[in-house]
């Protein structure tokens, strides 16, 4: 007789694509090595199953990339994604528009120079016809709450330093339409979007300007235990455990998952009714055991009246927009590219 993980990775293997499954196990496998016994992380051994690859300044797939230090002291640096067809003496009054992105890993994984954020980044420069720069933020648990919503920030006042000066010159296209950013991210990173864009909502950044937070799958979470959470726990990869350890190694010591920066609207959050957020584009995954958490993020948004749009996206896992080429990946780009035009 099959026992429960058997039977739970029987119907995952029935719903999820061939490729989608491979990839996401390799992650989780890496993901499950990295942590020891004792609750403790190996980073050495974490960089080491990483794939990275390098920047190219020679266009690959149409976008052209390079890597910029942002702050010499903390090492924060990024990725800068910028489509050649919009390089040209042709095409140079066409302006697009900046998304500055957050790449996912639970706070923990991951590097903006890691194989598959290269690769997202690069298709969203391509298809949505954006420069993206990926900000390489310090991870936890090294670095905890809130350091990686103050490298976000660091990033930002570094934008508008390069664009007030000629320090931008070597990087910023002529084209790039700093009035017109987005703050971008997955997983952990749409969580530090939800942060940053708070932070940001009333500093002075001119002439950067939010005109939207875009979050595909965001983190968030809090003490209760979801319907959905209970149902989907180990089934499509993540398990309420695993969950619970990122935030335990995020958030400060001591603190439980009601913490402000885990549950946006629990007992202990700040009230953002008069905080002027710019809008949002929420994408959440059917199979994703948080999608409980994030429905409650968009309603606690709305009632708040903040401006967000829903997209679910049906039969989608963790993961689902690494996939180029496919339907799931397709309606993302759709989505982004929609409410980028409605936004600016």
């Amino acid at each position: 007789m099959e026992s429960t993980d058997e039977m739970q990775l029987e119907k995952a293997k029935s719903v999820v694509p061939l490729n989608t499954w491979i990839l996401i196990s390799n992650l989780k496998l890496a993901y499950n090595i990295t942590r020891r016994p004792d609750g403790s992380f190996n980073r050495h051994l974490a960089e080491f199953l990483d794939r990275k690859v390098g920047a190219n300044i020679s266009p690959v797939d149409g976008v052209s990339t390079m890597d910029v230090n942002i702050d010499r002291v903390t090492g924060v640096w990024a990725r800068i994604f910028i489509p050649v067809n919009f390089q040209s003496e042709e095409s140079r009054e066409d302006k697009i528009p900046v998304f500055v992105y957050f790449h996912g890993g639970s706070f923990v994984h991951s590097s903006a120079n890691s194989a598959i954020y290269d690769a997202v980044c690069r298709s969203f420069a391509k298809l949505c016809r954006a420069m993206v720069i990926s900000v390489n933020f310090r991870r936890s648990p090294e670095y905890r709450y809130p350091v990686a919503y103050e490298d976000g920030f660091t990033v930002l006042k570094w934008i508008q330093l390069q664009a007030l000066t000629a320090l931008g010159n070597a990087w910023l296209p002529s084209n790039a339409d700093l009035s017109h950013c987005f703050l971008v991210g997955d997983s952990s990173g749409a969580n530090i979007v939800h942060h940053l864009g708070v932070m940001a909502s009333t500093a002075d950044l001119y002439p950067v300007c939010i005109c939207g937070h875009i979050l595909l799958m965001p983190m968030f979470g809090g003490m209760k235990r979801t319907p959905v959470e209970i149902r989907l726990d180990g089934q499509y990869f993540v398990t309420i455990k695993d969950r619970d350890y990122y935030w335990q190694s995020f958030l400060p010591e001591g603190a439980d998952r009601d913490h402000p920066a885990c549950n946006i609207f629990g007992p202990y959050s700040e009230d953002l009714t008069t905080v002027p957020l710019a809008p949002s584009l929420v994408l959440i995954a059917s199979l994703d055991l948080l999608q409980d958490w994030q429905k409650e993020y968009v309603q606690g948004m709305r009632d708040s009246g903040k401006k967000v749009e829903l997209v679910v996206l049906e039969h989608a896992t963790v993961g689902f927009f690494l996939f180029p080429n496919t339907e799931h990946f397709h309606r993302v780009i759709d989505a982004i590219s929609s409410f980028v035009k409605r936004s600016i």
